[in-house]
């Protein structure tokens, strides 16, 4: 199939369905997150909070929100980070899908500073979230360019020390690596053709600085990681 990626896809995902529950979107979730842990996407968020933190040390306590929380791995991640290096976090996960939360709330009982919200990001109540830092990890290209650029202000506005975004780089050799991680990992339906289409919605470098010019961005860096992701960071300070 040839494979144009010059624009983004307007294509939905099986998982935009925010009334999707049972086992094969367990599945899913537990799989996806398996997959960022070992291609390092975890680690690319983590180094965005640490640089966002280390401008500013004197505070005592980060209150970290994940938007699109999946199953919770990366708040968990950050927990243990926290406990590790003797940082005060205080970790909220927000997802639209009640089935995803109660979840990612299962996996999490042992962190108690890492609590959650269901609720859709576009209403009121989490408009009126306040944070020191907010997460959006292979969330972001959900979402149309109108509602990008709406929600990447609200999070700018809300957040006192910055902005993380990690998302997928949209290109043909990603698509094509990714049917072969399909293969390897045992993907299910849904999350090979989910995966897919993620990636037809991913963005590409001028994507994002089309985004931050719209939004008047004065202090942000975008650079491409392994495994064709980019790393967006707005700092605030």
């Amino acid at each position: 199939m040839l494979l144009n990626t010059k624009y983004r896809t307007d294509a939905s995902e099986i998982m935009d369905d925010f009334a999707l529950e049972g086992e094969v979107l367990r599945e899913a979730l537990d799989k996806i997150a398996k997959i960022n842990q070992l291609l390092g996407g975890n680690k690319l968020t983590l180094l965005g909070v640490q640089e966002l933190i280390a401008r500013n040390l004197k505070t005592t306590e980060f209150t970290i929100v994940d938007v699109g929380c999946g199953n919770g791995d990366m708040l968990r991640t950050l927990a243990e980070y926290g406990l590790q290096h003797h940082l005060k976090f205080k970790l909220i996960g927000v997802d639209a899908n009640k089935f995803t939360v109660n979840h990612a709330m299962d996996l999490s009982k042992k962190y108690p500073n890492v609590t959650y919200r269901c609720e859709d990001i576009f209403e009121k109540p989490f408009g009126q979230l306040k944070y020191d830092i907010v997460l959006c990890t292979l969330t972001l290209h959900h979402f149309k360019e109108g509602e990008i650029i709406d929600l990447m202000g609200l999070f700018y506005k809300n957040a006192s020390l910055g902005v993380v975004i990690n998302d997928l780089h949209r290109s043909v050799v990603a698509y094509r690596l990714f049917q072969a991680l399909c293969f390897v990992f045992r993907l299910n339906d849904m999350s090979r053709k989910d995966g897919l289409v993620s990636i037809l919605r991913g963005f590409k470098k001028e994507d994002l600085f089309g985004f931050s010019k719209k939004l008047n961005f004065n202090k942000y860096t975008i650079k491409w990681k392994w495994a064709f992701r980019y790393q967006w960071i707005i700092s605030k300070i």
